[in-house]
């Protein structure tokens, strides 16, 4: 896992190394300053010898000076090194996510990629600032400190040596029992990710239906989850505190009581035993190591809350997409022929029941195919096989005479343009989102594609026309519209298949007419596949397969359907006679 996360520190390891550098020299110095003020107490001051007291004296200002600038530069080198460790890690998880497979992103949720993305990013940017700070100059004046300690009286410094051991049985103690909780609240986080970016899609819904109370409730309940989960392992972090505190005090009062003794026994001077200086020096030392101590705690306390996080980040990054090129992967497809031969395929390997079972259908180049079955038919699923958005469990579908695992994705997917369901389009102007279907496109080729979509006239009537901004999800424009520019844009890729899924249902019919009307006639050469629950959308087509529960029930035109499909006609009667559609 740390190996996995270090990969993502690349240009910041300069700030990375800078950091405990400067730590290492503040802690050298801020050691030495109390021993220096045992030696100004000592043998300045008890002395009453002032030139022993002004060298000593500018000795401190210059220890304190160089510490301050060293504790400056090592906050300025961890911000720097820490903010650019999890920039990486967000470009590294979003890079990794482009490529992932639909069934990749369904394993993880969408919510769930956010919160990763976002709050365990934070986690561990803050983890990192503390580990190459605290984490450096902690052990390193704990260890610094007990040396001097004993070089100043060995008997006394054995006091802080037992108090290391309560406190480390205490802190494992601590940690073994939050970090289970921390695992449990950030899946939590993406439930509650989930709900609000449900409810935020879907307001209109919502409010037209008067669910507010309802989706207030249920927000209410996983922040309140979220709550009872971070009261629970605060309550047993508070605990971190006391148990420092008690640590501290203690070693404070056994150091004052045995080292008054020693003091009166060696009669104040150094030569004899201990001094006022020496102890003075001891107690800043005390406090120096259990300070660091706490610190430690902290640090820890950051590691439990920032392990979970990592453990889930460290997730997206080994994730590999189960869709990949082949060793001599195929660069060009010849062109738009599709064959399906004996296909299965399930959305999950653990799945009772294949979503297409034994799908044989055979599409040639230019041919115009409809699609056509009841809601929960797997038409969609047919045509996701086709730019390998998902993998056949067994069989083949084949493009331009090739198996699709045998092509280079991005080769693949240019020559296949598919305009889905959801229509979905990106704040930005229209000729931004119409060119998503080709970046160097010219204004008379979106123009030309728009004019076959029958999207150039209402694009006209806006006084930006072309320029016109389209709010985030196309929220300023009617159904029709988006599903119009939609198919525009794909028209922008020049692709040898062009897969319309059920895109045409928020137009009108003479509308959906013109446009299946012009694509024949300016795209002759592209295999054209029109998934539609409306006869009408398809009547025309070369071929029309019907598919029912995964299967194929019947190919052919539309006057054989009529006559060899009872499916088919059962369809097609009830939308011409106002009868109900068949499920």
């Amino acid at each position: 896992m740390l190996k996995t996360l270090a990969a993502s520190i690349r240009e910041y390891k300069k700030e990375s190394i800078l950091a405990p550098a400067c730590v290492t020299l503040e802690s050298i110095l801020e050691i030495i300053i109390p021993t220096l003020m045992a030696h100004l107490i000592d043998y300045g001051i008890s002395q009453k010898n002032m030139a022993y007291i002004l060298w000593i004296g500018l000795a401190l200002v210059v220890s304190a000076a160089v510490s301050l600038l060293a504790g400056f530069g090592a906050g300025r080198y961890a911000a720097i090194a820490s903010s650019g460790f999890a920039k990486n890690l967000r470009h590294d998880m979003f890079y990794n996510v482009q490529r992932f497979s639909f069934s990749n992103i369904d394993k993880f949720s969408t919510a769930g990629i956010i919160t990763r993305l976002t709050t365990d990013v934070t986690n561990i940017q803050n983890a990192y600032q503390m580990l190459i700070r605290v984490a450096v100059r902690s052990p390193m004046m704990i260890v610094f400190a007990l040396i001097f300690s004993f070089r100043i009286d060995a008997h006394l410094s054995l006091i802080f040596l037992a108090t290391i051991p309560v406190l480390g049985l205490g802190l494992w103690l601590i940690m073994s029992r939050v970090h289970p909780i921390f695992m449990r609240v950030f899946k939590t986080y993406d439930r509650l990710n989930s709900v609000v970016e449900e409810n935020l899609h879907g307001i209109r819904v919502v409010k037209s239906y008067t669910r507010e109370e309802y989706e207030m409730q249920k927000f209410a309940g996983i922040s309140q989850a979220i709550f009872q989960d971070f009261s629970k392992a605060e309550k047993r972090l508070a605990f971190n505190m006391p148990l420092m505190q008690c640590c501290l005090y203690a070693s404070m009062l056994l150091l004052s009581w045995f080292g008054a003794k020693q003091i009166i026994a060696s009669g104040n001077n150094p030569a004899m035993g201990l001094s006022t200086g020496e102890l003075t020096s001891l107690i800043t030392y005390a406090m120096q190591i259990l300070m660091s101590l706490m610190m430690l705690s902290m640090v820890f306390v950051m590691i439990i809350i920032s392990r979970a996080s990592a453990e889930r980040i460290v997730e997206i990054l080994n994730e590999e997409s189960d869709l990949k090129n082949g060793e001599n992967p195929v660069y060009t497809v010849k062109d738009g022929s599709i064959r399906f031969e004996n296909v299965i395929f399930a959305y999950s390997q653990k799945a009772d029941k294949p979503v297409l079972d034994g799908i044989n259908l055979s599409i040639e180049s230019g041919e115009v195919v409809g699609i056509l079955g009841g809601t929960g038919s797997s038409k969609s699923s047919l045509v996701q096989l086709i730019p390998r958005l998902y993998d056949v469990v067994s069989g083949k579908v084949s493009v331009g005479g090739v198996d699709v695992r045998n092509y280079d994705l991005t080769s693949l997917r240019n020559q296949v343009a598919m305009v889905l369901q959801k229509n979905i389009l990106f704040s930005g102007t229209i000729k931004e989102n119409l060119r998503w279907g080709n970046e160097s496109a010219t204004d008379e080729e979106m123009i030309h594609a728009c004019k076959i979509a029958q999207a150039d006239g209402f694009i006209r009537e806006f006084p930006a026309q072309y320029d016109t901004y389209i709010e985030q999800g196309g929220t300023n424009l009617s159904g029709g519209q988006k599903q119009r520019l939609c198919i525009a844009r794909a028209l922008l890729k020049r692709p040898k298949i062009l897969i319309l899924d059920d895109s045409t249902s928020a137009v009108d019919t003479r509308t959906d007419a013109l446009i299946r009307q012009a694509l024949r006639n300016e795209l002759p050469n592209t295999t054209k596949i029109i998934i539609a629950q409306r006869v009408a959308s398809v009547q025309d087509a070369d071929k029309i397969v019907v598919l029912d529960d995964g299967k194929i029930s019947a190919v052919g035109t539309h006057a054989e359907l009529l006559q060899n499909c009872a499916i088919y006609r059962e369809v097609y009667e009830s939308q011409n006679k106002g009868g109900v559609l068949h499920e």
